[in-house]
């Protein structure tokens, strides 16, 4: 058990027999009543967001969750398949679990999956990913007095705003944390 003051962004806790993980944290202490904890959570077997409070000295459950490497295979409509780099087991999620990060996943690229109690509960992408172009609109620079962007798309089907210089077939490296541009590789 922790004190509800201990709680910080990234960490695990288990309240009501759910897996929550801290997304945001503020402590707010009042002139004449107690101190308060808000955190925001995401709810790791549903993956809703919603915000707690708690009292000062309150306390949670905190939980040790195992991150694996793996390697993403492929999909089948529903599952995505991943091979673990150490077992070589091939655990399945379900699509809908990665939401729109699904379009980052390209074959054989590393991630990392959270695992408590034999349960597969989050993925971690990295930061960066190279993808291939697949189409690019046409663009010529103009009367422009600022860079001057174009809209692409990857061979996983993921649009992103490039500079006018990026062209079909090349090969850029996108932000997974903000799905930005970096450069072209």
């Amino acid at each position: 058990m922790i004190d509800t003051n201990q709680l910080r962004k990234g960490t695990n806790f288990t309240l009501d027999g759910e897996i929550y993980k801290v997304m945001d944290y503020s402590h707010n202490k009042t002139a004449r009543g107690g101190a308060t904890v808000r955190v925001t959570v995401r709810n790791l077997r549903s993956g809703s967001t919603t915000q707690m409070t708690f009292n000062s000295g309150d306390r949670v459950q905190d939980i040790r969750v195992e991150t694996v490497e793996v390697e993403y295979l492929y999909e089948d409509g529903e599952f995505l398949t991943f091979m673990n780099t150490e077992t070589y087991d091939q655990p399945q999620l379900r699509k809908d679990i990665f939401g729109d990060n699904f379009l980052y996943l390209i074959e054989n690229m590393r991630l990392k999956l959270s695992v408590y109690e034999e349960e597969i509960i989050d993925y971690i992408l990295p930061t960066t990913v190279e993808h291939r172009i697949a189409s690019a609109e046409m663009a010529v620079a103009g009367d422009t007095a600022t860079g001057a962007t174009k809209s692409v798309t990857t061979e996983s089907g993921l649009q992103v705003q490039v500079p006018l210089f990026v062209n079909e077939g090349d090969t850029i490296r996108i932000n997974t944390e903000a799905g930005t541009y970096i450069t072209r590789v």
